[in-house]
């Protein structure tokens, strides 16, 4: 998830605190969206989502942490202006950090990747000989361990920085709303089908444009249309938080809004994350 909005990040952390993951990892835990937003344990916790278990939340103590592991598989999967054939050294990943004004931590707030983008990113590293840092090689371990790192495999990779500076609890409640939308669209086939459908026979090329200027704008790569698809289906309807979507972004009007966001309802597959529109999540309600 990236956002274009002045959110002041302060965020620290060290080398050697993340040395202290590396001997055997965490375990993986079960919890739902509730238990993985309330979570306050130290240190990074994985999280398996409960209710679609091909689904695993990383949960970073901090959004440095979190973008030292994540940000060259981001410049790889989905930034714009970067290459999709080949990975970035990591004095090449830094100056396409710092062109376009963001720190380590600030490229991305959440992160969210297919088992088989990340296949494809690990095999182009061993391919090219990519010099990985501790925490990259920690995430390879752990989707080894998945069996992420073979043929067919199906699962989604999400992550999302705990509250700190430059997060608050509603910032990182939305984090996380958006992001398990992305794991539904990843692991679940029908979905997909559907939200192609609403991109390319709901919307109208106007509002197809409007949010692909915004996703643009936000540091996306919009030539990739599935991309596009799986980010407007997140923002559109998953993303609360005015500070990270509203509709003027993309050049909707409220009442353009109201009535696209009710033509989604009422075509989405049944499933938990359908369940979620009719029945919010109260921690994003009360924050």
């Amino acid at each position: 998830m990236a956002v274009g909005l002045a959110l002041v990040v302060l965020a620290a952390g060290g080398f050697l605190a993340w040395r202290m993951l590396r001997p055997a990892g965490p375990p993986i835990l079960r919890a739902g969206e509730a238990v993985i937003d309330a979570n306050h344990r130290p240190g990074l916790t994985v999280f398996r989502f409960a209710p679609d278990p091909a689904i695993l939340v990383l949960d970073f103590t901090d959004l440095e942490q979190q973008g030292l592991m994540l940000d060259r598989v981001a410049a790889f999967v989905e930034k714009a202006g970067l290459p999709k054939d080949r990975l970035l050294n990591t004095a090449d990943l830094d100056a396409a950090i710092r062109a376009g004004g963001d720190t380590v931590a600030t490229y991305y707030y959440g992160h969210d990747y297919s088992a088989a983008d990340l296949a494809r990113f690990f095999a182009l590293a061993k391919r090219e000989a990519i010099h990985l840092d501790a925490q990259e090689i920690w995430l390879r371990r752990l989707l080894r361990r998945l069996g992420w790192l073979r043929p067919g495999a199906v699962g989604a990779l999400l992550s999302i920085p705990r509250v700190g500076p430059g997060i608050d609890a509603k910032a990182r409640a939305t984090i996380l709303h958006h992001e398990l939308s992305h794991g539904f669209y990843f692991t679940d086939a029908g979905y997909r089908r559907f939200v192609a459908h609403f991109w390319h026979a709901t919307l109208t090329p106007a509002e197809r444009a409007g949010f692909r200027r915004f996703l643009g704008s936000e540091g996306y790569d919009t030539h990739i249309p599935l991309l596009m698809m799986n980010e407007t289906q997140a923002y559109l309807m998953f993303t609360p938080d005015p500070r990270f979507f509203r509709a003027a972004v993309a050049g909707l009007s409220e009442a353009e809004a109201v009535r696209l966001r009710a033509s989604f309802r009422a075509g989405m597959p049944k499933g938990w994350l359908e369940q979620t529109l009719a029945h919010p999540p109260a921690v994003l309600a009360s924050k």
